[in-house]
């Protein structure tokens, strides 16, 4: 600021008005103007959790020294989260190039004592959240506005959620495809250790492994080792390590993406060397390429998950009655929830266009290449979602239908977590209305219930 020079964001204007030079007198203005002219996100706000961890993330940052901002605001961040003071932030409003420059300054509103945010359970002005946490509004000097702006914390945010979400829908995928296969005594000798080694993605071997562990010790499988016609399962059930173990290769790719993420610097002007560097590490294409690819890897998992309920549900393997109903025709059992699978697993279809594949120049062109990172991140929530709910009716009709083969037990991890669903979610025996227990076991599987 002494040598007077122009730096961006620092005695400059923003975007293309960085060439409109700032007075030293007005710095701290155009600082606030900056965060309030930027508030401009729009319609259902995050969730508290992803908006609590935007404020985490941006003061993880700040705190590595390379953004140029005062100690005093990295403490005064601190305290914030330590109060529980959680930023009210909307959800639709970024494009993922100059950061998540909208969501963030909703963020940064808490921060200066503007906007609302959620306190102690209730929704109130940021003025008053900082009073009663003993704080008084921040005032901004030059580049702290800025810097609270840019970078890609919020998508960080939404798509990490999303993907710690995923991992516990792929676990309980892992348990569904098991209790599946009981269900249509099918055979485990596809997951063996030697046919994994001759195609040794880790993933897939990993998949192979856990399932062998669920599925050790049937009785089921005994029951059917002699006289069983059919020669190979459907490929629902066969390829389900090839199929579930690059699903979990994806996120593994994408959890990698992620956590690199959350340990850079994606400000801009960056601080270092004794310089001030004007970069692009606030550009989310990574992180919305790895939310594109997890996206289209649940999507996968949601669509082998609703063809292992349809086989279950068919009517066709032993034991097991048409629709699992108990008076078929005058019962019309589990046809519907099949149906609410196919929807679902239909809409993440649609859902898992890479929303990577668009840009939108912003910034009279300035910005001429953005990453759409934050609605890959939202898409990818969504996805997630839809997927729990697929693997929880698959979970559902697996469970139902291996109660057709009692007294005969399933594996011993299959009945443990079998267990961990009945304690929660009650058999079905007749027609009922499953719509309560078919999303009391989607938030056991969203909860890792089956982890």
């Amino acid at each position: 600021m002494a040598s007077g020079r122009p730096v961006y964001g620092v005695n400059t204007g923003f975007g293309e008005l960085a060439s409109t030079r700032i007075s030293p007198g007005l710095l701290a203005q155009v600082q606030r103007n900056l965060v309030l002219s930027h508030a401009c996100g729009v319609g259902e706000p995050l969730a508290p959790a992803e908006a609590r961890a935007i404020l985490f993330l941006r003061l993880n940052e700040l705190a590595r020294g390379h953004s140029g901002v005062r100690p005093a605001l990295v403490r005064h961040l601190v305290r914030m989260l330590s109060a529980g003071i959680v930023p009210l932030i909307p959800s639709r409003g970024s494009v993922g190039a100059s950061g998540d420059l909208a969501p963030q300054a909703h963020m940064a509103l808490a921060v200066i004592g503007e906007g609302d945010v959620l306190f102690r359970g209730r929704r109130v002005p940021a003025a008053a959240a900082l009073r009663r946490a003993g704080l008084a509004p921040f005032v901004l000097s030059a580049k702290e506005g800025l810097a609270l702006l840019n970078g890609t914390q919020a998508m960080q945010s939404v798509g990490g959620h999303a993907l710690l979400a995923a991992e516990r829908v792929w676990r309980a995928a892992q348990l569904a495809c098991a209790a599946s296969l009981e269900a249509l005594t099918g055979t485990p000798a596809p997951y063996d250790a030697a046919v994994q080694a001759l195609k040794p993605h880790p993933g897939q071997i990993e998949a192979a492994r856990g399932l062998r562990r669920l599925l050790a010790g049937s009785q089921i499988r005994r029951s059917h080792l002699e006289g069983d016609p059919r020669v190979q399962d459907s490929y629902s059930l066969r390829c389900a390590p090839q199929v579930h173990g690059a699903v979990l290769d994806r996120l593994a790719d994408a959890r990698r993406v992620v956590e690199t993420e959350m340990r850079a610097v994606t400000d801009n002007p960056l601080v270092t060397g004794g310089r001030v560097i004007s970069g692009g590490n606030f550009h989310g294409q990574a992180l919305s390429f790895a939310f594109d690819s997890a996206a289209g890897a649940l999507t996968a998992l949601a669509n082998v998950s609703e063809r292992r309920t349809f086989q279950v549900t068919a009517g066709q393997a032993p034991r097991l009655k048409p629709f699992l109903a108990e008076n078929p025709g005058v019962e019309s059992g589990w046809m519907i929830a099949q149906y609410a699978a196919a929807a679902l697993a239909s809409e993440n279809k649609a859902l898992a266009h890479p929303a990577s594949a668009d840009s939108v120049p912003t910034s009279a062109n300035k910005e001429d290449f953005v990453s759409m990172g934050m609605w890959s991140a939202l898409k990818l929530k969504k996805v997630v979602w839809n997927a729990a709910q697929v693997v929880a009716i698959e979970l559902c009709a697996a469970s139902r239908a291996i109660e057709f083969h009692r007294p005969l037990k399933s594996g011993r991890g299959v009945e443990e977590g079998l267990a961990v669903l009945r304690a929660k979610v009650k058999p079905s025996r007749r027609d009922e209305v499953l719509s309560g227990k078919l999303e009391l076991a989607r938030e056991l599987v969203l909860e890792g219930a089956f982890d």
